[in-house]
C-alpha cells in the first residue's frame, strides 16, 4: 500500500520554527517530485515547495520563500519542511505529496499521492 505519513505539526508561538516530515510507506521518495501543501479552514489547499526528483533545486510560494525550507533524506525516505519565522497566516493543515514526475508541478489536482496531514496552529 503507497503511503505518505507526516508528523511533526502542533502550537508554536510566531516568530518561532517548527519542522514537519512526511515518511514514505511502499513507495521510495527519492523516485517523485516531493511537495507540500497546505489548506486552513474555509480555504483551498494552496502550494507551498517542491523539491524536485533529480536535482536539488525546490520551488516556493511567495508567501514563505525565505522562511521554509524543503529537503529530503532518501536514506529515510523522508521529507522535510523547515518552518522559521512562523507567522499566524501560516497555520494550517499541512499535507505531504508525490509526482510522479521529474519536476512535479504547483497545482495539487494533479498530485496523485497524499499523506493525511499534520497540523500546525501559530499563536499571536
Amino acid at each position: 500500500q503507497v503511503q505518505l505519513v507526516e508528523s511533526g505539526g502542533g502550537l508554536v508561538q510566531a516568530g518561532g520554527s517548527l519542522r514537519i516530515s512526511c515518511v514514505g510507506s511502499g513507495l521510495a521518495v527519492s523516485t517523485y517530485a516531493m511537495a507540500w501543501f497546505r489548506q486552513a479552514p474555509g480555504m483551498e489547499r494552496e502550494f507551498v515547495a517542491r523539491a524536485y526528483r533529480d536535482y536539488d533545486s525546490t520551488d516556493y510560494a511567495d508567501s514563505v520563500n525565505g522562511r521554509f525550507t524543503i529537503s529530503r533524506d532518501n536514506a529515510k525516505n523522508t521529507v522535510y519542511l523547515q518552518m522559521d519565522r512562523l507567522k499566524p497566516g501560516d497555520a494550517a493543515t499541512y499535507f505531504c505529496s508525490a509526482h510522479d514526475s521529474p519536476f512535479g508541478n504547483r497545482f495539487s489536482t494533479e498530485y496523485p499521492v497524499w499523506g493525511q496531514g499534520t497540523q500546525v496552529t501559530v499563536s499571536s
